[in-house]
Formats: C-alpha cells, sequence, structure tokens
C-alpha cells in the first residue's frame, strides 16, 4: 500500500470532500432562495439557520425576510412563489389547502416549534377578573373569573351588552384556536360574548395600551413587551392550555416541493440542525437572543427576548420571572417532527368554530398537506430521531396535557368537536362521521430530550394528571 505524507493525505481529502460537496451542490434544482417570516421568537430556526452557517453548509444562498404584511401576506407571497418557503402557523397550509385561506395546496414540511404562545390581559380587566375570585399566580388560570365578570356584564347591560374585544394573530392561527379553547372551558362562548379580530403580531402591544382590545394571544416577545412596561400580564400560556402543542411549520407549494425535491430536502436538513443547535444549550439560546434582537429580525430588546428564550417567563407586571423550561421547545420532544394527529387536531377547531361548512375526509385532507414522509428522510440523513408513528393521542400523560384533561384521539375525531361544551359547527355529526369512517393506529412518543437542555422540562413544572 502507498503511504501518502499527512500534507498529501489532507489535500487528498480536502479535495475529495470538495468534489462531493460540488456534487452535492450541483443536485440542487435552486440554490438562491426566498424564505419569509413574520418578528416572533419562534422564527429563530430559520434565522439560526441563515447566521450559523447551516443553509450555507447545504449549498444554499438563503435570503430570510421579514415579512411586514402580516400572516396573510406571508401566505400571500407563498402562494403567488415570492417566497419559495415561510414560516407559517400550523393551520395556513391545511387552511390553503382547504379552500379556506386563499386557494392552493401548501404542505407542512417540518414543526419549527413547540408552545411558544401567551394570552396576555391588559391593567383594568385584571382588576375586574380578580373582583370575581381569580388568582393571576395560578398556574395554570382557567377562565372562571372571566365568565363571572362576563356575566355581570350581561346582566348589567341586557340587550346593549358590549361584547369583551380581543386580539389574536389570525382566523386560523393557533393563537384564535387556544383564546377561544381557554375561554370555553369555563363556559363563555367567544362569538356571542366577545369579538376576536386579528391583528399582526408586533401591533398587539400598541393596541392593547390604546385600548382597542382588552387582552390578546401571540408569540414571545409581544407578550413580554406589555408586561416589562406594565401595562397588563400574561395570565396564561399556550403550554398552560395543552401541554407541547404545536405551533409554527415550514411551509411550501406543493408543486414546489415536487419540482424542487432535493432543494426542498436541503432546507429541511438546515432547519433541522439549527433546530438542534437551539436546544443544545441555555447558551446557544442567549447567543440566539442577541441575533433575534437585531433590526432585520425581531427587532426587540435582548432582555425581553431571554425572558422566554432561556428557560423562563416573566407572566406578571413587576413581578419576578417563572421556571418555564419548555415555553420554546425546537427539537427536544420530537418538536420538529409533523405529526398528522396535530395537523387534524387543526381541522377539528376549524369545524368547532365554524370556519368549515362542508364535510371533508380529515385524514385524507392531513395526508395531502402534512409530510412526515419528507420529513423522515431529511431527518435520518442529520441524526435526528423519529417517533414511532405520524398518529398519536394528545391529553394520555403528563407531557400533552390539555387544561380540561380531554383527550385528542384522532380516530374519534368527529366525536371531539361535538362532545365540547361550547362548539358552533356549520355541519352535522351524522354528516361529517359518514366521509370519516377511517382508522389509523397511533402510538405514543416516549418523552425524550437528545439534543440538549434547553427546552427540556423539570418534571417538578410538568402539568400531572389528577
Amino acid at each position: 500500500m502507498i503511504k501518502f505524507p499527512i500534507a498529501k493525505q489532507v489535500l487528498k481529502i480536502g479535495l475529495g470532500l470538495s468534489i462531493i460537496t460540488s456534487a452535492l451542490m450541483a443536485d440542487l434544482e435552486k440554490k438562491e432562495l426566498t424564505i419569509g417570516f413574520i418578528a416572533l421568537t419562534d422564527c429563530a430556526p430559520l434565522v439560526i439557520a441563515k447566521e450559523k452557517g447551516f443553509f450555507k453548509k447545504y449549498g444554499l444562498d438563503v435570503h430570510v425576510v421579514k415579512e411586514g404584511g402580516g400572516w396573510p401576506g406571508i401566505q400571500q407571497k407563498v402562494i403567488n412563489g415570492q417566497y419559495d418557503f415561510s414560516h407559517a402557523l400550523a393551520g395556513m397550509p391545511i387552511a390553503a389547502t382547504l379552500g379556506i385561506n386563499g386557494k392552493a395546496n401548501l404542505q407542512a414540511l417540518m414543526s419549527l416549534d413547540f408552545n411558544g404562545n401567551g394570552i396576555t390581559f391588559g391593567n383594568k380587566i385584571i382588576k375586574n377578573m380578580e373582583k370575581y375570585g381569580m388568582d393571576k399566580t395560578q398556574r395554570p388560570l382557567g377562565s372562571e373569573s372571566l365568565k363571572k365578570y362576563i356575566d355581570a356584564k350581561h346582566e348589567a347591560e341586557g340587550d346593549k351588552y358590549r361584547p369583551l374585544s380581543f386580539g389574536m394573530v389570525h382566523p386560523v392561527s393557533t393563537h384564535n384556536y387556544e383564546l377561544r379553547y381557554w375561554m370555553a372551558t369555563s363556559g363563555i362562548e367567544p362569538d356571542r360574548d366577545a369579538t376576536i379580530k386579528p391583528f399582526p403580531p408586533p401591533t398587539m402591544p400598541a393596541n392593547l395600551i390604546a385600548g382597542n382590545i382588552e387582552g390578546y394571544c401571540v408569540g414571545e416577545p409581544w407578550n413580554e413587551r406589555v408586561v416589562l412596561k406594565k401595562k397588563g400580564s400574561t395570565l396564561v400560556t399556550n403550554y398552560d392550555i395543552w401541554n407541547n402543542n404545536p405551533e409554527k411549520v415550514l411551509q411550501a407549494r406543493a408543486d414546489f416541493i415536487k419540482k424542487n425535491p432535493e432543494t426542498t430536502k436541503a432546507v429541511m436538513k438546515a432547519v433541522l440542525e439549527a433546530q438542534m443547535w437551539l436546544d443544545a444549550s441555555w447558551d446557544n439560546r442567549r447567543e440566539a437572543a442577541k441575533i433575534l434582537s437585531k433590526p432585520n429580525y425581531v427587532k426587540a430588546p435582548v432582555s425581553v427576548l431571554e425572558k422566554s428564550m432561556t428557560g423562563t417567563f416573566q407572566y406578571l407586571k413587576g413581578q419576578e420571572s417563572e421556571p418555564n423550561p419548555q415555553f420554546n421547545v425546537f427539537a427536544n420532544y420530537y418538536a420538529a417532527y409533523p405529526f398528522y394527529s396535530h395537523g387534524m387536531w387543526f381541522i377539528t377547531q376549524m369545524y368547532r368554530w365554524g370556519q368549515l361548512d362542508k364535510p371533508v375526509n380529515m385524514k385524507e385532507v392531513i395526508e395531502k398537506t402534512y409530510r412526515p414522509d419528507l420529513f423522515e428522510i431529511a431527518a435520518k440523513e442529520v441524526g435526528y430521531s423519529l417517533p414511532p408513528s405520524a398518529w398519536k393521542k394528545d391529553g394520555v400523560d403528563e407531557f400533552n396535557m390539555f387544561m380540561d384533561k380531554k383527550v385528542w384521539d384522532p380516530n374519534k375525531a368527529v366525536d371531539y368537536i361535538f362532545d365540547f361544551k361550547v362548539t358552533n359547527p356549520k355541519v352535522s355529526r351524522e354528516d361529517l362521521a359518514a366521509v370519516n369512517k377511517w382508522k389509523v393506529t397511533t402510538a405514543q412518543p416516549s418523552y425524550v430530550c437528545p439534543y440538549g437542555e434547553a427546552g427540556c422540562a423539570d418534571p417538578k413544572y410538568v402539568t400531572k394528571k389528577k
């Protein structure tokens, strides 16, 4: 065997890697891409993939663009091709595929995170809720005191009742469904007792301070902005409502994905590596907060961004932050995996709140929209662990509890919609059941934190099933 000198061996290896890299890059159908995002901390996987060189590692030249037109702007630009991929609300590609939020077959390639939202109230309504027994230090905090306040308003105002006004970010957002879910657990009827309107996330604090809304549900840092200004308090996080709930996804048009499979896989691998980096350590999270603070990204003070990004959350004005290690989860506990069952939950909420007026086969829709098949290919290439199934139940163990202790079983999706005390579907149970006669095999993933300490729960702060 001929032995090369060390320098020649290194040179040979370097040339070999260069040739391999060039070949890999040559396989990319499109190298220059535009990815849109909204100024929220959960855009972090996209920003970190850019700033830490993960996109470049896979031969991609990516322009990460902050969208000023809110979620409707993001959606329209993905549909018309201005954005190749985008940061998206988990329900957005489903709604577009169903024709109730634009009209295009958009697909969710991967989940970007779990949790990350809060429900923030102004000081005035908090005082009124406290009059009706609210203990704002309770975790999770229910909506019973708000219900009592609303009932008193109905009685005092009669036919001239003025609904309370709240903000959320988009009609098919997790925020809309979380706010409604929280309200309805105590019997509040959101469409009768309140007016819930969409606002771009960065405008929420100004609208609350101006008195245009009593409260809102939004992602960070737009809760902590109000808390630190002492203009209100965040009484509930979406982790309190549903432990480890899906939040944002990476979306693209189905035809773009089909035409550009290697490019799509490269983007997914880069984002996955960014997610693993984000959960590797709290030091990485602190570095991410500094990056996100830049004007071209979230444009918020580092001190505000660190409140939620580094394992804590300040719920109440003028008080200390509380431990909340799972406020943001990017990679741990399969947070990047696009579960079919998570996607289908959003369809049940579209029915529950009257956004869908025709029966559809929910399994067929979600399998057309969510892409765990593509995710699994990319995940294996970067060493990301996979759950046992794309279908699971939620509400059955201490890491996926709903605050009302309901169980979400995709095999009982139709019953789930109609079994809530507050539900306003426009389709009958019988008609919906007639087109949803399928069965899926569910399997529960174990709780795993293989990527690092960040986003990993201390059992002390995990909601226990009673």
